[in-house]
């Protein structure tokens, strides 16, 4: 006799709340297009091809906008406004109501909306490591030449991961880190839920961080899993009109790639 095992339930949140003024743009920073699509519609997709079967977009600036981008989604989209914006932390516990109700994924993606490199395989590794090893947290880092910016991944003399330090909050030996957090995480949802209770905005912006939520775990005795998974190519989000340029080249070149007689709007 066989036993059917169950495949654990997985939604994702996607941050697409900001406005990007550095854009120079009133567009919402999402919703400006790489390779002919908005760039939020690449994350969706990466964390739909991982496995999501739900999506919740935490959405802010011109909300309306990024709602209608996803009008005809099958199936659909849930959406949570963030509104004032008071950090990572806070925009993703916006989406703890439907989490509540308790239709949605035991486990959950959180991914910044303005990422369009992201990959299916790398969350993909990401979600396998977080299953196989049962954990409650997970993410995936990439190591870069440049760290500038990016949050830093601290580990203790064994290397065993420590925590995320932000740049603002960084001292200089911390800054000199190059293993950086690209903001592709996966976590038990219970977890991830009970630890935003507990997340300050005791820091260099004040504002409420989504990293702090992976100390906090450890803290509790959790297991954190870190898969160094991401390529630095891939690490590239969007915050000037000249990295949306860079963006739709890479992506432009991948896509043809894998569809040679394909052209792209």
């Amino acid at each position: 006799m066989t036993h059917a095992t169950t495949q654990p339930t997985l939604s994702s949140i996607v941050l697409a709340a900001g406005k990007g003024t550095r854009m120079k743009s009133d567009l919402p920073k999402v919703m400006h297009p790489a390779a002919g699509q908005p760039m939020v519609k690449w994350v969706v997709k990466a964390s739909r091809d991982a496995g999501a079967k739900d999506v919740v977009l935490v959405v802010g600036h011109m909300a309306e906008l990024v709602s209608e981008a996803f009008r005809s989604d099958t199936p659909a989209c849930h959406f949570v406004t963030q509104n004032p914006q008071l950090g990572t932390g806070h925009a993703v516990d916006q989406a703890r109501p439907l989490f509540a109700a308790g239709t949605l994924g035991e486990h959950c993606f959180v991914l910044c909306g303005d990422g369009p490199l992201i990959r299916p395989e790398t969350l993909r590794k990401l979600l396998d490591r977080h299953l196989t090893a049962g954990a409650s947290a997970s993410l995936a880092t990439s190591v870069v030449a440049d760290a500038t910016g990016y949050g830093r991944i601290e580990r203790d003399a064994q290397g065993r991961f420590r925590r995320i330090v932000e740049q603002k909050d960084a001292t200089d030996a911390q800054r000199a880190i190059r293993e950086i957090n690209p903001s592709y995480y996966l976590f038990r949802t219970r977890d991830l839920f009970d630890a935003l209770t507990r997340v300050t905005n005791q820091n260099a912006s004040g504002e409420y961080y989504i990293t702090d939520v992976f100390e906090l775990l450890l803290k509790d005795g959790k297991r954190v899993e870190v898969v160094d998974a991401v390529p630095p190519e891939d690490v590239l989000s969007v915050n000037t009109p000249e990295q949306l340029a860079e963006v739709d080249a890479i992506l432009r070149r991948r896509l043809d790639t894998a569809h040679p007689a394909r052209s792209h709007a």
